[in-house]
């Protein structure tokens, strides 16, 4: 069979029904069926109906396979051929959806226990998955005078592909999870059912271009071997369209202009010349050119201002991210005719914007937006364990992205299918998608970590990705850069394969090197870094101008464990695991990594210990937990925000590692596999509230950091200072206090170095008001009159150690506050319900109520999420109220009345009504 040069976008296989498989391929084949077993499988002796896809028959249409049904090649003793051809019974066979590894599918049909849950994971056995399986799918086509193509990517981590019991691929040309193939079956594809059989190959990311889980998490037993992303059935006649997009140009500062150029290929399938008329539209803009084409041939279609002034937009609507302006989107329309008929169409969304990311004087990368320079404020991203795409979960998920003030995600690998993609440009979030390391991608250039050396077949695969994935991308405005290099840069080989492959794909933003501080012979210096720490430090070390501190652009940084809510932990480990989790700080915690370096919690805990003191049960060390991880991601943010307009080194990123976790972990996430919202989650939320106030561990400044657009004046500061019993030391207010808008900060007073009176452990209450008195920021730290020391001598990959703690334990001292709450929910039309929520501390003494959580749960007591606070986890003295509001799906209620489970770090957890 015909097979093009694999660097191309596609691989596009034409169809040669003459031709014969090789004697290898069929020799291979007969092998397979001498030794591949019985068919019978499962204890279910049925045939894995329902997956009979009916293909759209209009030129340009292109129709998703709705499912398959999957099974061992151990299992089958049939040949390809009978495999592949309709009417297969399947019997025993396994159903699986449209995107769907083995495993998931497993999962599915109830073969093994809730993998998420203690070491159940372990139990599945790893040798059902060291051998190829099947995947098949019907599909029915009443009309055959169109032609046909199979359009796919996805595939974990190779596949012999047939169709009505022909081969029409192999695994030498169909690898490489990222690989785009269009196969031509025109020829194969009767009127009626017709079959797809794809063989799917074991995968090993250290050996294939595909995808593994590095250090965060337990890797799945099948490493997601099967098919990722939709499988397409295309039609259309004599001429196709391939290759769409627009390429723009906007004029900045200015924005009042924009040039669009339209490209395209147009393919003529047929064995005779043809003329063809290519016409599109861009909402009211239209355009159209003839174009000749010989028997095969393909030829590039452009439509450029030059030509059609009608592309020069006046007054376009500008793509922002969130917070910064709209997300406005237009819609690309291109039809192909041939004698006025229409033979194929192409659509394609796209955003106009302008993304620059110069090196700063201090060789850090400095991003802006439509000449807007702004702080990347992001996290890293981990699609579900098992690559099973769910929609709504991840829109959950993006939204609680917004909720937290981030405005980036991080995708190192694990690249996700086009829907993400869609949501991050609706929703005004900025990506930066890339390559990952520990394995196959950067085996050649790592050195000694995992991944194998490359062969020479690896380069073309490897090209073919970044093709692919780049025409994929580009007409994505929330897709910002792409990362070719992770820890590692690639070698000039590798990148000059890698910038050509962007170059021809009209790549649109920047390219960068690697997330770490490296630099390659063509795109230079990263102006990124990859310092670190990944496992505890104390919140002072943000602030220093060195490692992970505040300064330049950190790829990926925290200070590493996030214990998860009781409710989490009970969802996910066994009463002996959560007894364990407390009480042995070096005990192997299955839910942290496969890592030797963090299989334990051993850092955490002992810092934990030696600052608020020693645990006394499970759910003291949780809610030390969550005071521990709230105070450590603010000052992560606030440091980074504080710093971004300094005169010298700045802050120009941070990239919290990570933002979630593909499965129930107990570290790297802001928020857990179940959407609940911790000391992490709101203290993140704090840290990136629009305009705040805030205190800085280095130098004692309270600062006031504007990231809205606009300035802000007129401002008063305040700050107090409290013994834990809440008997006042300090009280200071500064008004008439102004800050610039777009990320700007202002010192608005600076505490003294010592304060008479002063706990070991005290409090400091931070208000921010506006000029009409109305409160718009409040912060409140626990601070200790002892450091913390760290020792940046002994600093390595991972963390800096500490060799001293702050003294925090006189927390555990602090007299009991009483609270009251009171609540209201309405639901609205739109299936989403708002409970608003009045919080008072009661209590007639001096002390405060200490980070005050309210949750929203059902009858049963279980949380109801997601959900999305305007504020939680806040801090009261007497007298003080605050009103918050908790916005969540009705149906997520399933029919139960919403209550409210308030607890606090000095307050007794009670549960209350709320409707």
């Amino acid at each position: 069979m015909f097979r093009p040069a694999l660097w191309e976008t596609t691989v596009f296989h034409r169809p040669a029904p003459a031709r014969r498989r090789t004697a290898a391929v069929a020799v291979l084949g007969l092998i397979l069926a001498l030794t591949a077993g019985t068919s019978s499988a499962t204890p279910d002796a049925r045939p894995a109906r329902g997956r009979v896809t009916p293909i759209a028959s209009a030129p340009g249409s292109a129709t998703a396979l709705a499912g398959y049904a999957i099974q061992s090649t151990a299992k089958v003793a049939d040949a390809p051929a009978a495999v592949s051809s309709p009417g297969y019974p399947a019997t025993g066979w396994v159903a699986a959806g449209p995107r769907s590894t083995v495993l998931a599918a497993l999962l599915a049909a109830g073969r093994y226990a809730d993998p998420f849950y203690s070491t159940n994971q372990e139990k599945i056995p790893k040798a059902d998955f060291t051998v190829p399986w099947w995947y098949r799918s019907d599909f029915t086509v009443a009309d055959t005078s169109s032609r046909t193509y199979l359009d796919f990517s996805g595939v974990v981590s190779a596949a012999d592909v047939y169709v009505n019991g022909k081969q029409v691929a192999d695994r030498g040309a169909v690898t490489g999870a990222y690989t785009h193939h269009e196969l031509d079956v025109t020829e194969l594809v009767k009127a009626g059912t017709n079959a797809v059989a794809f063989r799917i190959q074991p995968n090993d990311p250290r050996k294939n271009l595909t995808m593994g889980w590095i250090d965060w998490l337990q890797p799945p037993p099948d490493q997601n071997m099967g098919i990722v992303r939709d499988v397409v059935v295309r039609r259309g006649g004599q001429v196709a369209l391939r290759d769409a997009h627009v390429v723009t140009s906007l004029a900045v500062p200015s924005l009042a202009s924009a040039d669009l150029t339209v490209k395209a290929r147009a393919r003529n399938d047929s064995a005779a010349p043809v003329t063809a008329t290519v016409s599109g539209t861009i909402g009211q803009v239209s355009f159209s050119q003839e174009v000749t084409l010989k028997a095969h041939e393909t030829k590039p279609v452009a439509f450029t201002p030059a030509a059609y002034p009608q592309l020069r937009l006046k007054s376009p609507q500008v793509w922002w991210p969130a917070g910064m302006g709209g997300q406005p989107l237009y819609d690309l329309n291109l039809t192909a005719s041939v004698s006025a008929t229409p033979s194929d169409t192409a659509h394609e969304s796209f955003g106009i914007r302008d993304v620059k990311a110069p090196l700063n004087s201090d060789g850090a990368r400095q991003y802006s937006v439509n000449g807007r320079p702004l702080l990347i404020k992001g996290g890293g991203w981990s699609p579900d364990e098992y690559l099973r795409w769910d929609r709504t979960y991840v829109e959950d998920r993006l939204t609680y992205a917004l909720d937290l003030g981030l405005n980036t995600i991080r995708l190192e690998g694990h690249i996700e299918p086009d829907e993400f993609f869609d949501l991050a440009d609706r929703h005004g979030i900025l990506t930066l998608p890339g390559w990952e390391c520990c394995d196959k991608w950067e085996g050649q250039v790592n050195g000694g970590e995992s991944g194998d050396k490359w062969t020479a077949g690896d380069y073309p695969v490897a090209k073919a990705s970044m093709a692919a994935e780049a025409a994929r991308l580009r007409d994505h405005p929330s897709v910002i850069s792409f990362l070719i290099g992770s820890d590692f840069a690639p070698d000039k080989t590798i990148e000059k394969n890698y910038v050509d492959a962007l170059k021809a794909a009209d790549w649109p933003t920047p390219v960068v090197a690697a997330a770490s501080d490296k630099s390659s012979p063509i795109t230079g210096s990263s102006g990124m870094k990859m310092t670190g720490p990944y496992d505890w430090v104390p919140p002072y070390y943000w602030y220093d101008k060195r490692e992970g501190g505040a300064t330049g652009f950190n790829s990926e940084t925290s200070a590493g464990p996030d214990i998860p809510t009781l409710d989490t932990l009970r969802r996910m480990m066994s009463p002996a695991e959560l007894d364990t989790l407390w009480k042995s700080p070096s005990a192997k915690q299955y839910h942290r990594s496969p890592s030797s370096t963090f299989a334990t919690l051993k850092l955490y805990d002992d810092a934990l210990a030696g600052r608020y003191g020693t645990p006394t049960g499970l759910d003291d060390y949780v809610r030390k937990a969550q005071l521990a991880q709230y105070e450590n991601v603010r000052a992560q943010f606030e440091a980074y925000g504080r710093n971004a307009k300094d005169a010298t080194k700045p802050a120009t990123g941070v990239v919290h590692w990570m933002f979630n976790s593909g499965w129930t972990s107990l570290h790297w996430q802001l928020t857990d596999r179940y959407l609940d919202q911790g000391g992490a989650y709101f203290g993140a939320k704090k840290a990136n509230e629009p305009l705040h106030v805030q205190y800085s561990y280095d130098n004692r400044a309270v600062s006031v950091v504007n990231s809205r657009p606009a300035a802000a004046s007129g401002l008063t500061a305040r700050v107090t200072l409290f013994t834990t019993d809440g008997t006042q030391k300090y009280d200071r207010t500064v008004s008439g206090v102004n800050v610039a808008g777009n990320g700007a900060s202002t010192t608005a007073l600076t505490v003294p170095a010592s304060v008479s009176g002063l706990s070991p452990t005290y409090l400091a209450k931070l208000v921010l008001t506006d000029a009409s008195g109305k409160e718009v920021s409040r912060n409140v730290y626990w601070l200790s009159t002892r450091a913390d020391v760290l020792d940046y001598a002994r600093t390595d990959w991972y963390h800096t150690p500490t060799t001293a703690y702050a003294d925090l334990k006189g927390l555990a001292s602090m007299p009991k506050a009483k609270v009251s709450v009171s609540a209201t929910t309405t639901t609205g039309p739109d299936g989403m319900s708002t409970t608003t929520v009045t919080v008072r501390n009661t209590g007639s003494g001096a002390v405060p109520a200490l980070l005050t959580d309210v949750h929203l749960v059902n009858a049963d007591g279980a949380p109801v999420l997601p959900v999305r606070w305007s504020d939680n986890q806040v801090s009261l003295w007497p007298g003080e109220s605050t009103t918050l509001t908790a916005t969540y799906r009705t149906a997520d209620l399933h029919g139960s009345a919403p209550r409210l489970r308030v607890s606090g770090w000095n307050t007794s957890t009670a549960t209350v009504p709320a409707s």
